[in-house]
């Protein structure tokens, strides 16, 4: 089954730096950094200083930087990407699995 988002509030944001969709992106408006709190997931690409979508509360479509078991509360890792939580903020919790790296997940988004 193909994952599905359900936006509740999403913003609109200026890109700090060049940023992918599907992920996690911070306050600066550039990827989250690893285990940092984010301000939400990113649903498309943005050059900089170019204005983006960014879903801040709902459930996102976010690309995942491991295997993630669904139900499993995850935190940024490397480039914006989701990880299972270990010691950063929690930002979200895994609604479907991801069996790998670079897998597309939907994430219920916790704010931060």
């Amino acid at each position: 089954m193909a994952a599905t988002y359900r936006d509740i509030l999403t913003r609109t944001v200026k890109a700090g730096a060049a940023v992918v969709g599907k992920r996690m992106v911070g306050y600066n408006g550039q990827h989250a950094g690893a285990g940092a709190v984010a301000l939400g997931a990113s649903t498309t690409d943005a050059a900089l200083d170019e204005h983006f979508p960014c879903m801040v509360l709902g459930v996102a479509i976010v690309t995942a930087g491991a295997a993630i078991a669904a139900g499993a509360a995850v935190e940024v890792g490397t480039a914006g990407k989701v990880i299972t939580l270990n010691a950063g903020a929690k930002v979200g919790r895994a609604i479907t699995a991801a069996g790998a790296d670079g897998d597309n997940i939907e994430v219920l988004l916790i704010p931060g």
